[in-house]
C-alpha cells in the first residue's frame, strides 16, 4: 500500500510571544532629533529588557525589526509573562525618569506596546506579528494613550486575548491583577475585519479613566469617515478631553490614580 504523502506544511508552528512599541508622534520630531531620540528608546528597552530577565533586543538577530518609530521583537513563548510583568511597569518608570532628566528643547517619549502570542512560521512570518502590530494601531490603545498623556504617564499597553489569559488570568504578573485592566475590543481604521477583544493597561491609571475616552467617541472600523481619535487629530481629541475633564469636575472624581494594589481619587489638575 502507496504511503500517504508527509503535509508538513500543515503542521501548527511553535508559538512566541510579540512585543510591538511605537512612539507617540515620532513623526513630528524635527528631523535633526530624530536619531537621537531613538537612539535613548533603543538604550531605554536594553535596560528594561535586562531589569525585566530577559534577552537585549538587538542581540535577537532577525527576531528584532526596527520600524524607525519603534520595534518588533519576537521572542520565546516561555518569556511571555515577563513582557507583561515586570517590563510594562518597568518601561513605565523608565520613562517618567527620562522625562525628568531630558533637556526641555527635547522631546518625550511616549509608547503604545502590545503583546501577543501566537504561532510563527520559520523567518517570524504569521498572524502573530500581523495581529500584534494592529493592536498597536489600534483605536483603543490610542483613546488609552490619550488617558496617558492627561495623567502623567507614558505608556499605554494593549493585550490580546490569549497574552491576557496566559499571563494576568493565570497569575504569572505578581505586580499586575485582573483589576487593573480596561476590557474593550481593538479596531483599526482602515482594517474593517479586524475585531479582537483585548485588554488595556495604563500604568498607575485606573480602567475607570480609561473607559470615558473609548466611550468618548463612537468609531467604526469600517467608517468612511477620518478617525476622530488618531494621533494627528489634536482638535477632535482636545474636545475629548474636555469633555471627560467636564464629567470628571461634575462627579467629583475627575482623577482616579494607583497606589501600589489600590486606587485613590484626587482633584483634577488645571
Amino acid at each position: 500500500m502507496e504511503a500517504s504523502p508527509a503535509f508538513d506544511g500543515f503542521d501548527v508552528p511553535a508559538e512566541n510571544a510579540v512585543l510591538v512599541v511605537d512612539m507617540m508622534r515620532y513623526s513630528q520630531i524635527p528631523e535633526a532629533k530624530m536619531a537621537v531620540v531613538r537612539s535613548d528608546l533603543d538604550d531605554i528597552l536594553s535596560t528594561e529588557f535586562a531589569e525585566s530577565r530577559l534577552p537585549e533586543p538587538r542581540s535577537l538577530g532577525e527576531a528584532y525589526k526596527d520600524t524607525g518609530d519603534g520595534a518588533v521583537i519576537v521572542l520565546s513563548a516561555q518569556h511571555l509573562a515577563r513582557l507583561v510583568d515586570p517590563l510594562l511597569t518597568h518601561l513605565n518608570a523608565a520613562l517618567h525618569r527620562y522625562d525628568q532628566q531630558r533637556l526641555a528643547s527635547s522631546p518625550a517619549i511616549r509608547l503604545r506596546a502590545s503583546v501577543h502570542v501566537g504561532p510563527l512560521e520559520p523567518g517570524h512570518r504569521g498572524d502573530a506579528i500581523n495581529d500584534a502590530c494592529r493592536l498597536v494601531d489600534s483605536t483603543a490603545v490610542r483613546q488609552a494613550m490619550a488617558t496617558a498623556v492627561d495623567h502623567r504617564s507614558f505608556l499605554a499597553a494593549v493585550l490580546s486575548e490569549t497574552a491576557y489569559r496566559r499571563t494576568v488570568r493565570a497569575g504569572r504578573t505578581p505586580n499586575l491583577q485582573e483589576h487593573q485592566f480596561l476590557t474593550t475590543t481593538a479596531h483599526v481604521e482602515g482594517k474593517a475585519g479586524f475585531e479582537e477583544a483585548c485588554r488595556l493597561l495604563v500604568p498607575g491609571v485606573a480602567p475607570a479613566m480609561i473607559e470615558p475616552y473609548l466611550a468618548a467617541t463612537d468609531v467604526q472600523p469600517d467608517s468612511q469617515h477620518q478617525n476622530p481619535v488618531h494621533e494627528d487629530s489634536d482638535k477632535r481629541r482636545s474636545e475629548v478631553h474636555r469633555d471627560v475633564r467636564q464629567k470628571g469636575k461634575a462627579s467629583g472624581k475627575a482623577r482616579i490614580v494607583q497606589v501600589g494594589g489600590d486606587y485613590i481619587t484626587g482633584a483634577e489638575r488645571s
